[in-house]
């Protein structure tokens, strides 16, 4: 089994000729540090890197053998909650983030995984929601790294200075 051994941030990626495939992988999917995953063909390759990562859609995983396997973000059960009003908007993602629960804000939406019991709260601070099924990619922490890919860039060119 083909090991991964670095991560390439999406900016970065590797042309079609370098590429061994694609994982699609589910939000809690992507964040890891040693684990098999499947890709698309059915082959298999095993994730082993330094430390913990969490990967974005578009970022790839650099092979032993230099190819890249190209991560990609599931399509998950959302809830899309849409606001009366930006300012409306403002607050229902307070009481999101107040539950530290992972989300997808846009101007003019929010998206969290499907929950029944937060459903039934925003629903009560008079939120409109949809059941949709869509790739979810949410934003990432304060204390994430900055969303910068520092240390996972240092590793690749390590591991690219080796090779």
């Amino acid at each position: 089994m083909l090991k991964a051994v670095a991560v390439l941030p999406a900016g970065k990626r590797a042309t079609v000729a370098e590429t061994a495939g694609t994982a699609v992988l589910a939000h809690d999917e992507r964040h890891l540090r040693r684990k098999a995953i499947t890709l698309s063909d059915g082959g298999r390759i095993l994730v082993d890197l330094p430390e913990p990562v969490l990967l974005s859609a578009g970022d790839g995983l650099v092979l032993e053998d230099g190819r890249h396997v190209v991560i990609a973000a599931a399509v998950e059960d959302l809830l899309e909650i849409v606001a009366h009003n930006p300012l409306h908007l403002c607050e229902l993602a307070w009481h999101i983030g107040n539950r530290h629960l992972p989300a997808a804000i846009e101007a003019d939406r929010i998206l969290i995984l499907r929950d029944h019991v937060i459903a039934d709260m925003l629903r009560g601070l008079g939120a409109e929601l949809r059941e949709i099924a869509a790739p979810f990619t949410p934003m990432r922490g304060a204390y994430s790294g900055n969303g910068a890919h520092h240390h996972e860039e240092r590793q690749y060119l390590l591991h690219a200075a080796q090779t």
